[in-house]
């Protein structure tokens, strides 16, 4: 097994998983701004394993395609079933199936598998996968196992501090024995979701049940966020997910002392470098995607309610030229 993990000067710098965001465009901007390592959006083993052998035009195996810029890049996979997931990675990790490269093949290997054991969105609750699967250990041993035994790409696994009765000692001490290579711990409870303070104290009691790379995520959105984050959990890196949203240059802001902030000029010319992979990427849907991204870019620039307006609605990369450029004026 190729562990890159131990291979990356710490304190290691992820992009966390996002449903929705972490797409290849956006892994690539985070890239360029000193990400060490970017994952994919959450895919279904579950969709997966039902594709079989039709894997053209795969949905989800589209979902995880990346480019070798972005490496090192983490695939990460939820669900409920063994089963599905051991089908899975042995899909996502085979170069070649009968005879010939999978359809579409942009498709390369990653170099991590990820398992999302934190996820607290209620369509994949009722699936009892993320969070929910958290809470069954045995099963969730068994995913793990499942994963392991079919790949030979590190291991890496996205937990919470607690979701229900168990708490994230709990279950790190449960697969202690299992080769897992990274802990993402979102320093948050399944009933905090995504708001409140983080839990630093249980993060650092993580490192007495894990002996592998330890990263601390939830609420960092500054350099001194990070800094008290690095300090009280001892982490070996962290998990930046939403903190990136419309600012991507906070990888720079974190590896770079007195890294200056960016004028809305500056962030209009990364904002637009973002939609132009979009649309390379995913065509005119690229840019209705792109949307979300767009609102979040302008957020503490000023007349920023009047641009979100206008960039809710655009449909085409020249729309988004002419908004900056007025907004410039």
């Amino acid at each position: 097994m190729n562990n890159f993990w131990s291979k990356i000067k710490k304190p290691i710098l992820v992009l966390a998983p996002l449903a929705g965001y972490t797409d290849s465009p956006f892994r690539q901007i985070c890239k360029e701004f000193g990400a060490d390592v970017v994952y994919s959006e959450m895919a279904s083993a579950t969709a997966l394993f039902y594709a079989g052998e039709n894997l053209k035009d795969n949905p989800t195996l589209e979902l995880i395609k990346f480019i070798p810029k972005e490496k090192p890049y983490v695939v990460q996979l939820f669900g409920n079933d063994p089963k599905h997931f051991a089908k899975a990675v042995q899909i996502i990790t085979e170069k070649r199936r009968s005879g010939s490269l999978i359809p579409n093949s942009q498709f390369l290997i990653p170099d991590g598998i990820d398992i999302n054991f934190g996820c607290p969105v209620p369509k994949v609750a009722k699936q009892k996968a993320g969070a929910e699967l958290f809470k069954d250990l045995k099963r969730s041993r068994e995913v793990i196992k499942a994963v392991i035994d079919n790949t030979d790409l590190p291991v890496s696994i996205k937990i919470r501090t607690k979701a229900g009765e168990v708490d994230c000692l709990k279950f790190l001490n449960y697969v202690s024995d299992l080769n897992i290579s990274a802990v993402m711990i979102h320093g948050r409870t399944l009933k905090q979701g995504f708001t409140g303070p983080i839990d630093t104290a249980i993060i650092k009691k993580a490192r007495d049940y894990f002996g592998g790379v330890i990263l601390a995520n939830g609420g960092i959105n500054t350099r001194e966020d990070a800094e008290r984050v690095l300090a009280e959990t001892e982490a070996d890196g962290l998990g930046i997910g939403r903190g990136a949203l419309g600012r991507p240059w906070i990888f720079s802001q974190l590896r770079i002392k007195n890294y200056e902030l960016r004028m809305p000029d500056d962030i209009f010319k990364i904002a637009l470098k973002h939609a132009k992979l979009m649309e390379k990427f995913k065509g005119k849907q690229g840019i209705i995607e792109m949307r979300k991204h767009l609102c979040w870019y302008v957020q503490g620039v000023p007349g920023a309610k009047r641009l979100r307006e206008q960039l809710i609605q655009v449909n085409s990369l020249d729309e988004i030229k002419k908004i900056f450029k007025n907004s410039a004026v």
